[in-house]
């Protein structure tokens, strides 16, 4: 004869065994959704602060030499009515005072200014740090 207590055990064993075999697997963590790469970021960033601007000094070089002189920027920045001194602007970027502006100086000069603009330091120029916004800093460009 099988004690009372006994059975009792058994079948709760045997019902918790068969709860176990039913029950559903708990789902897999939700993957997160594929987004934007890391390293991309809101606003302007350094590489495309460069390139905008390499693009637009280099429109100073008619002579094609890839590199631009203070006479060729000098006379880029009077037809585009710049404000400022153009020797001055130039003297700025001439790290080598060779005379001549290439890109790797121009590199260099881009590289402080966005990191001057860049007032939160996240790498990217948001709407209110570009120049020529109403609350971005005010800076010869």
């Amino acid at each position: 004869m099988i004690r009372p207590s006994i059975l009792v055990v058994a079948l709760g064993l045997q019902a918790a065994t068969a709860a176990a075999q039913t029950t559903t697997p708990a789902p897999a963590p939700a993957q997160p959704a594929p987004s934007t790469p890391a390293t991309a970021k809101p606003g302007t960033t350094l590489e495309k602060f460069e390139a905008r601007r390499e693009k637009a000094f280099m429109r100073a070089d008619t002579d094609g030499d890839g590199k631009v002189s203070l006479a060729e920027w000098t006379a880029f920045q009077t037809e585009r009515k710049a404000k400022g001194d153009p020797a001055k602007s130039f003297a700025r970027m001439d790290a080598n005072k060779d005379g001549f502006v290439d890109k790797s100086e121009l590199d260099a000069f881009l590289a402080k200014r966005f990191a001057r603009l860049d007032k939160n330091g996240d790498g990217a120029l948001g709407v209110d740090e570009r120049p020529g916004h109403k609350t971005a800093p005010n800076q010869e460009q």
